[in-house]
Parts: C-alpha cells; structure tokens; sequence
C-alpha cells in the first residue's frame, strides 16, 4: 500500500479543515493511502517534519493551510534530494498560489485533487538561501500578512488585511536600490517591489500581466517607484485600485534570475511570512523543480506551452 504523510495547521483560515478531518482521511484511503496525520504544532513544524521523514518513507505529501503552511511543506521538501510530490488543500485567508492553480477551494474537492489530480513539474524560487513559492517582495504592504494576528485574519478575513494595510499609506517606507537582471540595470527609489510566479497576489490578478506560465524559467517582476508628489500617489493608489500597471510609476519584465542590491537592510516577505532584512538578495528561478498535484483538466493551461500554442 502506498503512504500519504497529511501534515495540516489546525488554525489556519477559520479552523474550517477541523471538522472535515475525517472526510478528508477518508478520501486518502480509498485512493490507496495509508495514512499518517500530523497537525502542526508550532511555527516550522511543518518544514521540520517535511526536511526530517526518512527517505522512501512515504509516496505523497499533503498539506492543508495557508499560504505560509504550504511555503514551510515547500521549503522542507526542497531541501531534500528525494523529493516526493506535494497535495495542497488550500484553508488560508487568500490561498493566491492555490487559486492561481485552480485548486478546488471546496476542502473535499481539493482533497480529491490531492491524490487523484495530475503531477505538474512547476517553477519555485531561491531567494538567497530560501525558498519561496510564489512570491518575495518587499516595501508598502508587504508586512501586512504577518504582522496581522491570526485572530483578526480569522474574524475578518480580507478585510484584516484592508484596515492594516490603509495605516502604510500614511508612512510610506522609501528605498534606494539597485536592480541586475539579464544584463540591464536599474538604479531607483522604491516603495514596493515583487517578484511572482503567480496570477493573482493578494486578491490582486491583472497587476502581474496575465501571460502567466508556471514552469517557463521566469519569474514576474514589478517594481512600484517612490512617488515625488501627493498626484503621483494618487496615480499609484489609482492604478493598483483598478489593477493596472502604470508604466510612468513602475517598472515591468520578466526574468529567470534578479539581483537586489542596497545600502540599507530591507525587510522582506515571502509567501507572506517574514523573510528577515538583507542589503543584498539573488533571487533564482529553480525552473519545474517542484511536483505539485493540480486537476487534471487544468494541466495545459499551467504551461508555457500552452502560451505557445494560444
């Protein structure tokens, strides 16, 4: 019989996987599981018990949480040589990666998916010597997600978020950085930078461009300049309400791989969590490295070659 470890955050979202625990279990064992479950108990438990299991122990690995839980269960399996495909049920507050995915936002549905979807080889990111899923960025907004307790995310959901984030817009933090990728540089202030491989970010889909593919060796880029006056915020403001990029105010492109470089220590966020403060940070795209499981129907659109063919 083939072993599935179900590693799940019992807090995440609203406790909604809690009760369909067993459901969920028994989804698994009629694919052919047997089954071992392990609730987190504690920040890094997750990567812990992903970095740690004894090779050939197990055949898949499912997370259930947020999108912090799947980066530890991401971020774990990276890190080993034998790397066993990942199940995702998403029970976050945004879930971005997973509805990037198309991964069922039903908590039966996504299991089934787990175990019975297709494997898809998909890009993730090095982010110095991390990892990352879909997401690093830094400035405006970008501590939100973890410094909003969990309580109010669990309450308020998206709207946590909005009534943390609107207190930013009267401190905006400003960096001099300087940008490397394929040959060009790019010498700027900055209030906000992200680099994605996603199709939405914080609810956010039409800033990132949407010829999105999630295995092409690139990753989507967007850099917001400091505005110079209360009208150039205003513009930024605007074009992010609407979800559209403003060529004047930020840069735009795509690359495999992006240097940042700066005097002073800059905080940043990855998949949401705290990804400390650093002066200087490479960031690589690790192109089809990660095997996530995604709804068999959903497969080609995932992959730049569907771009090509469309």
């Amino acid at each position: 019989m083939k072993r599935l470890l179900f590693v799940y955050n019992p807090h995440a979202g609203k406790g909604m996987l809690a009760p369909k625990v067993s459901d969920v279990v028994d989804i698994f064992v009629k694919a052919g599981y047997e089954v071992v479950i392990y609730p987190t108990q504690a920040y890094h438990d997750a990567y812990k018990k992903i970095s740690e299991y004894d090779a050939s122990t197990y055949d898949l690995v499912v997370c259930s949480g947020g999108d912090g839980t799947l980066d530890e269960v991401v971020t774990g399996m990276m890190k080993r040589e034998d790397r066993d495909p990942i199940g995702y049920i998403p029970a976050g507050t945004t879930n971005d990666f997973a509805n990037s995915l198309h991964i069922p936002k039903d908590v039966l549905k996504a299991a089934d998916n787990a175990v019975n979807g297709s494997e898809f080889c998909c890009d993730v990111g090095k982010f110095n010597d991390g990892i990352f899923v879909y997401i690093a960025a830094f400035g405006l907004f970008t501590d939100v997600s973890y410094e909003t307790k969990q309580e109010l995310k669990n309450v308020l959901g998206h709207l946590a978020y909005l009534l943390e984030g609107t207190k930013r817009l009267f401190n905006i933090p400003s960096y001099r950085i300087k940008v490397e990728h394929d040959g060009e540089v790019i010498e700027d202030e900055f209030v906000f930078g992200m680099v994605t491989n996603s199709r939405s970010v914080g609810g956010f889909r039409n800033m990132i461009g949407k010829e999105v593919a999630f295995d092409d060796g690139l990753f989507e880029v967007t850099l917001i300049k400091t505005p110079k006056n209360p009208i150039a915020l205003q513009e930024i403001i605007a074009s992010l309400l609407i979800e559209q990029v403003d060529t004047k105010h930020m840069y735009t492109f795509k690359t495999g791989k992006i240097t940042f470089e700066s005097i002073e220590e800059i905080p940043w966020t990855l998949d949401g969590e705290y990804g400390g403060s650093h002066d200087e940070v490479v960031i690589e795209n690790l192109q089809k490295q990660l095997h996530l499981m995604v709804p068999e129907d959903e497969m080609k659109k995932l992959s730049v070659n569907h771009k090509k063919e469309n």
